[in-house]
């Protein structure tokens, strides 16, 4: 037998494997709760933050070592995530957001796309910003990391690897998407967001300048992680979940924001304490303000998590000491307010269960989501 005909033989394989999928919920995983005890009603906007690299001990440590509490103790529902891969005991952050967007497990490397369609050819997963923008909301992504960094490309991309930037850069800039903000990443250009209908945003008082209805693509040059602004020309992850918020609540349909603290997990890679710590608090702050305005909304559900751990935080003789420059399997936290249906008293569910029982809060059953897009 051929080499050549064995080749093709696979290739239909693969491909009536993939087609049954999408009929038959192939690698779309079996949901934990019952799709009809969720309804609308009493949800309308999803602010959905994501740690990156976030584990207990970076909360406990950023405590212990400025005396302090912080507002992720505060909220009334709280749980763990299991962060594993497709592929990995240990996930990275391209399959930890693919999980957390899409609603499934994905390869490491892999950026919404199936484990085993990951060019895709044949078909995607459908990430719950699109599912929410189907149905006429409006929905951002934030970022204090490159725009199209592992974790924002994975609520806004498909591709079958993170570093593929021109590609990720190109599905972001032909997405609905309402606004993606970030850092630069160096291939985006003004001319090429202009042309998919953004304002391209590059300062402070650009971003401020934005006015309701417009879409926007920012690409900021300086440190956005920081508690105080790095300079006048660049806003704190605080500033623009703010000003986010304030540009999405436009409409009756709601809204869906994802915002991503990323240096939490950067700066725990290279075990720099000191600056972990302000990462750390510079995503409370930043969710603070998500969770007053939730308060004050009354229909918005606020959601933190993160996508794994990073550095092997582990308390010594009373002080918090990094044990590896990588990713752990340990769990991490998940912690809801506006909804019990979520997570509560301290459950342990899988990362690609919560954009699952997000989407079913808004609403959606389980014909919505997760579901496979099969491509044209």
């Amino acid at each position: 037998m051929s080499a050549q005909f064995m080749t093709k033989i696979i290739s239909i394989l693969i491909s009536t494997a993939l087609v049954l999928g999408t009929i038959t919920g192939f690698n779309i995983p079996a949901k934990t709760k019952d799709a009809s005890t969720y309804h609308k009603s009493e949800i309308k906007n999803v602010i959905y933050l994501i740690g990156d690299g976030m584990g207990f001990n970076h909360l406990e440590k950023t405590k212990a070592e400025r005396n302090i509490d912080l507002v992720m103790d505060t909220f009334p529902y709280d749980g763990q995530s299991r962060t594993r891969s497709f592929t990995n005991r240990v996930t990275d952050s391209a399959a930890g957001g693919t999980a957390l967007a899409c609603g499934i497990r994905t390869a490491n490397s892999a950026i919404g796309v199936d484990p085993i369609d990951k060019t895709p050819k044949y078909s995607y997963p459908k990430n719950i910003t699109e599912l929410c923008k189907e149905r006429g909301m409006m929905t951002g992504v934030i970022t204090t990391d490159d725009t199209t960094g592992a974790t924002p490309a994975s609520f806004s991309a498909h591709s079958s690897d993170r570093g593929n930037t021109e590609d990720l850069t190109n599905d972001q800039l032909t997405s609905d998407i309402d606004l993606i903000w970030g850092h630069a990443n160096g291939v985006a250009t003004k001319s090429a967001a202009e042309a998919n209908g953004f304002e391209y945003v590059v300062s402070y008082n650009e971003m401020m300048n934005l006015t309701e209805g417009s879409r926007s693509y920012a690409q900021f040059t300086n440190n956005l992680w920081t508690l105080e602004q790095s300079d006048a020309n660049t806003p704190t992850l605080e500033q623009m979940a703010v000003k986010a918020v304030d540009l999405l609540d436009d409409t009756d349909e709601g809204f869906f924001l994802m915002i991503e603290g990323a240096h939490i997990d950067k700066h725990s890679h290279s075990n720099d304490s000191e600056k972990t710590t302000e990462a750390t608090l510079s995503f409370d702050r930043t969710i603070k303000a998500m969770l007053d305005y939730a308060k004050a909304d009354g229909e918005t559900l606020v959601v933190v998590t993160a996508d794994h751990e990073t550095g092997g935080l582990t308390l010594k003789k009373g002080e918090y000491k990094y044990t590896s420059g990588g990713h752990t399997a340990v769990n991490i936290p998940v912690l809801v307010y506006g909804s019990d249906k979520i997570v509560s008293g301290g459950e342990k569910l899988n990362n690609y269960e919560i954009p699952i029982r997000i989407a079913y809060t808004l609403g959606f059953t389980e014909d919505d989501f997760p579901v496979k897009v099969m491509v044209k």
